[in-house]
């Protein structure tokens, strides 16, 4: 089998930790080379087994023998080597959010097809076998007809003051962070795109990064939602769906990868209540997905235009924000 040759445009800790030992563990993918504007590439290569080191992405990108490249860039610099890489002729997993704006997205998408290159944004919980499990009890019926999804991402964020999240500049924010996956997941979960979002938040005074944020969504089918992020409170990463006969609940939702790749759904419905354990590599299954998407021609789960959508539901939230008012969509 041939075997999809990566690129690794930085040496950010989730590329290291995760997504790199990801694509090692793969039949059909391998880390051809790592690239790093602070000098670290040597280091990263030599400790993760890598042939090569480059000391500019564009050496990278300029590398024959590399098919595809995983960009853990801050967000702000998502374009600029999205595009770059396209040129190049790369196929581009990225990580969230992909890009600042759905105008942003909708430039990058259509210059990705130019170049007829396969492009992702890495939302990886999406994989867990968990998810579409979730999915599959909704469509059965067992909680009835869905009215409600919440749905909540956080952490303590304990190095502010160094912490890329923080600055603005570069696409900080809770809501670019996480709040992208409570809004990912209520898209998808439900099939259904949000209509009007009130979205209260917190700003640092310092920085203007958002730390906090509750959201308030009325979705087209007419069901209820309300997510959460923040940088201030403890590690939560939930979602729950609610229905006439009963509720689902997922509390290992986004990093499930975190408890040793067991995910956990409770099931509520008719007086019962059963917990299932799911079981899942999210990182090998994302890499596998993606690769076999250039391999086999197969289709994405997650192609650009749902990409596009997110971002539009990320724009109505800031917007939200700012005006201190509902916004539709």
């Amino acid at each position: 089998m041939r075997k999809i040759k990566w690129g690794i445009l930085s040496t950010a800790n989730i590329a290291q930790t995760q997504v790199i030992p990801a694509i090692q563990r793969s039949a059909m993918a391998e880390v051809m080379a790592i690239a790093s504007t602070s000098g670290k590439a040597e280091a990263a290569a030599a400790k993760l087994d890598i042939p090569k080191a480059y000391e500019t992405y564009e050496e990278l990108l300029q590398d024959p023998q590399i098919d595809a490249v995983y960009i853990p860039l801050p967000n702000s610099l998502h374009r600029k080597w999205v595009m770059e890489a396209a040129r190049h002729g790369k196929h581009i997993l990225c990580e969230k959010p992909a890009a600042l704006t759905a105008e942003e997205m909708v430039e990058m998408d259509r210059y990705c097809r130019e170049q007829n290159v396969i492009f992702m944004e890495a939302f990886m919980y999406q994989f867990h076998p968990q998810y579409e499990r979730v999915r599959e009890i909704i469509a059965s019926g067992e909680i009835g007809e869905v009215k409600l999804m919440r749905s909540s991402f956080s952490f303590y964020m304990d190095d502010r003051d160094t912490n890329i999240r923080m600055d603005k500049s570069l696409g900080g924010g809770s809501l670019y962070d996480i709040g992208c996956y409570c809004i990912h997941a209520m898209r998808t979960v439900l099939e259904d795109e949000p209509v009007k979002i009130h979205v209260h938040g917190k700003l640092d005074p310092d920085s203007g990064v958002d730390v906090s944020a509750v959201a308030y969504l009325e979705f087209d089918q007419g069901i209820q939602g309300v997510f959460d992020c923040s940088f201030e409170a403890a590690f939560r990463q939930e979602y729950e769906v609610v229905g006439t006969k009963g509720r689902i609940l997922v509390p290992r939702a986004f990093r499930p990868d975190v408890t040793g790749g067991t995910g956990l759904i409770t099931v509520e419905a008719d007086g019962q209540q059963r917990t299932e354990e799911v079981a899942g590599d999210i990182y090998l299954l994302e890499v596998e997905h993606f690769s076999e998407a250039i391999l086999d021609k197969n289709t994405l789960i997650y192609p650009p235009e749902k990409t596009i959508d997110n971002m539009r539901v990320i724009d109505a939230c800031y917007a939200s924000l700012e005006k201190k008012e509902e916004v539709s969509l």
